[in-house]
């Protein structure tokens, strides 16, 4: 296994992707597929992971990921996206939605999600990655929320094994 890089912090890894919701992007009734937030949290995600690890990165889980309003035809979305927490080969990011009315500028926060990444060497095997080492008192908060997090998806995964 190749030595990580030092220590990074969680600014380091911060993504901000921008959409608009075109028609091809919602149902009958004019708000957008949650598929199709998914897909944008998953890049968005994914880009601040490999920031932070500096090689590719696979999705290892998308957990509490909660709709909290509407996103409608023709609004802007904004998916922020950073580093939480790193363990030896994961990386937890978060991800927050937000869109704005572009003829009114009202803004809402319309969904959030939690996402693991396993860096990957170059012949595909789990890669050490960079420490991470929270500067501000929100991402201590962040860094605490999850380790609780991580250990929640542990005992789930062993819980899912016994059940086969």
């Amino acid at each position: 296994m190749t030595k990580p890089e030092p220590s990074k912090s969680p600014s380091a890894s911060a993504v901000i992707k921008t959409e608009i919701v075109l028609p091809v992007h919602t149902n009958a009734l004019g708000t957008i597929f949650g598929g199709t937030v998914m897909a944008w949290i998953d890049v968005a995600a994914a880009i601040a992971a490999e920031r932070h690890a500096r090689s590719i990165v696979v999705t290892a889980s998308i957990d509490a990921l909660h709709f909290l309003s509407p996103i409608r035809l023709g609004e802007i979305v904004t998916i922020l996206a950073q580093v939480n927490f790193t363990h030896r080969t994961s990386i937890e990011v978060g991800v927050r939605v937000d869109t704005e009315n572009p003829l009114t500028g009202e803004k809402r926060h319309c969904a959030k999600a939690y996402t693991t990444f396993v860096a990957l060497d170059e012949v595909g095997r789990p890669k050490q990655v960079p420490a991470l080492v929270p500067e501000t008192e929100l991402d201590k908060k962040r860094f605490s929320e999850a380790q609780k997090r991580r250990a929640s998806r542990i005992q789930l995964a062993e819980e899912l094994k016994k059940i086969g």
